[in-house]
């Protein structure tokens, strides 16, 4: 069976994935870090950065599905890290610490050449193939589990308009950012060849499954 590539973004209600002015202090940008609370309130989203507690609830059991079925991840430069242009004595590691929480193999597209970075059981691979050729090296290296495909709103939209993804799993927290960058006008105004298939209001976000109406070519 070929792996799905799926996606699991939080958007706000007015479509944004992320704020304004995003820098090493401000990741998503300001005020965005509110789209993400409601991971961070879950069990494991706790456990993801070494912290205990946190509920068990609808929102735990979305995020941990989500996290738990891939074996690759393709991401663009914005959501590895806040380095523009060619990467040179840039040091930069990632947000995640030295043990990133992917524990598989991560592609990051990017139009500058950098060897592979190896942290713990994660290795990031920085390719500046089309999409459509990483779609294929992510699922060769992950040939018996899903490819999730990240942020930024950019990278994911471009993912999305190809019809690349065959499930996407939106959830909407109960925010409005006002400006940023948007994956959808809206929350609730769906891109054009997906259709809903179920919806689930958890504890701090709602959450949309979206699936691809056509067949994919590849």
């Amino acid at each position: 069976m070929t792996p799905r590539i799926t996606a699991s973004p939080t958007i706000s209600i007015d479509g944004y994935m992320a704020g304004l002015d995003q820098d090493e202090a401000n990741p998503l940008g300001v005020g965005a870090h509110e789209l993400h609370e409601w991971i961070f309130a879950t069990k494991s989203g706790r456990e993801m950065i070494g912290e205990s507690g946190g509920s068990e609830g609808v929102d735990d059991g979305v995020f941990n599905a989500n996290r738990n079925d891939a074996g690759a991840t393709i991401m663009g430069r914005n959501m590895f890290g806040p380095v523009r242009g060619p990467w040179g004595e840039s040091d930069w590691r990632g947000w995640w610490g030295d043990d990133p929480p992917f524990h598989h193999p991560v592609f990051v597209l990017t139009h500058f050449e950098r060897p592979d970075l190896v942290m713990g059981d994660t290795t990031f691979h920085f390719v500046n193939d089309g999409i459509e050729s990483v779609v294929l090296t992510a699922r060769a290296a992950a040939p018996d589990r899903d490819v999730h495909v990240g942020g930024g709103a950019a990278t994911l939209g471009a993912f999305i308009k190809a019809q690349l993804i065959d499930e996407l799993q939106v959830s909407v927290a109960p925010i409005y950012l006002g400006a940023g960058e948007r994956l959808f006008e809206v929350a609730g105004e769906w891109p054009e060849g997906y259709e809903v298939r179920d919806v689930i209001a958890g504890e701090g976000a709602t959450h949309y499954t979206l699936v691809r109406t056509s067949p994919t070519s590849m």
